[in-house]
């Protein structure tokens, strides 16, 4: 594997590479690895020549300033697995080389932007369009490769990509979970043993609340999600949505959209946790 902390230094190997007519899959990431990560860079490695993975805590994506200092930071650790699933390149750089400036970018996602993690997370899917942008860039993949976890950062970033008409394909890849339901995450090492140990009863009562489609409203089953949630005196909830999962906007009626998802954001302690779960 090779290891890259400068653009210049990655952008004239990558170069290289396409020249030689090889195609290149690209993983962004921002380190603290675990097994769902893993699995996008199999499925990248498996349909394209070179396998491409950026580690890099991006803080202005961030709104609170304590979860920035808080995230985990493992780059040797985070490198064996990578050398693991045979990455070909890693670009880890510092903040000094991806932001020498400040980067004033302003996108406009619409109401895409506005809807849950836009209304409790302000600047944040700017921040993520401006390193996305940028890594895009420098990398210039044929494939990039995200996790449905971070559904709307997912929609958020395929509506960059087409705003620019960037030529890059992006690929979506199904949440990969824990044996008992918890959705992977690098903020669960952040949980204690009683917090990871409750964590799982998201993903329980969204699956099932997802079978009671024929028995409940949109409305309803959003309340009722909310309700068995907040049973947990543990957790602290943010939010509970219902959306369309196209343009992620909130649905009246079953037949208001031809993809419905169901949302949760929630803090555990001091860690926020968000999941989801595909209704049809």
């Amino acid at each position: 594997m090779n290891t890259y902390t400068t653009i210049a230094g990655l952008k004239s190997a990558l170069q290289q590479q396409r020249a030689s007519g090889l195609t290149i899959g690209f993983v962004p990431t921002m380190g603290a690895l675990h097994e769902g990560h893993l699995e996008l860079m199999r499925r990248a490695k498996k349909e394209n020549d070179l396998l491409v993975v950026s580690i890099f805590v991006n803080p202005i994506q961030f709104n609170n300033k304590e979860d920035l200092e808080k995230y985990p930071r493992i780059l040797e650790a985070d490198s064996k697995m990578l050398e693991s699933v045979n990455c070909d390149f890693l670009f880890a750089p510092a903040v000094e080389e991806m932001y020498p400036e400040p980067d004033t970018t302003s996108y406009d996602f619409g109401a895409l932007g506005d809807v849950m993690e836009g209304a409790f997370r302000p600047g944040h899917f700017n921040g993520v369009a401006i390193v996305v942008r940028k890594l895009f860039e420098i990398t210039e993949p044929h494939k990039a490769y995200f996790g449905e976890k971070d559904f709307q950062q997912l929609a958020i970033i395929q509506q960059l990509v087409k705003m620019l008409q960037m030529p890059v394909e992006i690929v979506p890849c199904a949440i990969v979970r824990e044996k008992d339901g918890l959705a992977m995450s690098s903020r669960n090492m952040r949980l204690s043993p009683a917090e990871r140990a409750l964590a799982p009863k998201i993903h329980k009562i969204l699956k099932k609340a997802a079978g009671l489609k024929n028995v409940l409203s949109p409305e309803e089953m959003r309340r009722w999600v909310w309700h068995e949630l907040e049973k947990e005196k543990a957790f602290s909830l943010d939010y509970v949505e219902i959306a369309d999962d196209s343009y992620l906007q909130p649905v009246e009626h079953w037949n208001d959209a031809s993809g419905m998802v169901i949302f949760v954001a929630l803090f555990l302690g001091k860690v926020r946790l968000i999941d989801n779960m595909r209704i049809f």
